[in-house]
């Protein structure tokens, strides 16, 4: 089961604690990730991430191709909802993409929790 892991970079610390507190959790996955925070993920947790290009740059366009491509299985981005970004077209391409392909998708810490638990029940055959 594949998980995508993005944050903006005012959320990049928060979802390094989560990545931190559900390292367990999070290495059953394969994890892909935007490529700066992939990076930030690798160097904080030592987690197996497979880094697409920064968001900015087409990374968000490449989870929503995998998205697309039924080879995602859910989406956590925390986003910072209080400073616009530059790249907010793309942004709302993913989280329409998501919604789509009924991709389980979580933008905060507490939907995070929900979206890794419900996964992690799908990979247990608990569905």
């Amino acid at each position: 089961m594949r998980l995508a892991l993005i944050a903006h970079d005012e959320k990049k610390p928060d979802l390094i604690s989560f990545a931190e507190e559900r390292k367990a959790d999070l290495e059953r996955f394969e994890l892909m990730a935007t490529g700066t925070t992939g990076q930030r993920l690798i160097d904080a947790t030592g987690l197996d991430i497979e880094r697409k290009q920064s968001g900015p740059l087409g990374g968000d366009m490449q989870i929503g191709a995998e998205i697309a491509s039924e080879t995602c299985d859910g989406v956590i981005f925390l986003r910072d909802p209080l400073t616009a970004q530059p790249h907010e077209p793309d942004i709302t391409a993913l989280l329409r993409i998501c919604d789509v392909h009924q991709t389980p998708l979580a933008t905060n810490l507490a939907s995070a929790d929900a979206v890794l638990d419900e996964l992690i029940r799908q990979l247990d055959g608990e569905e």
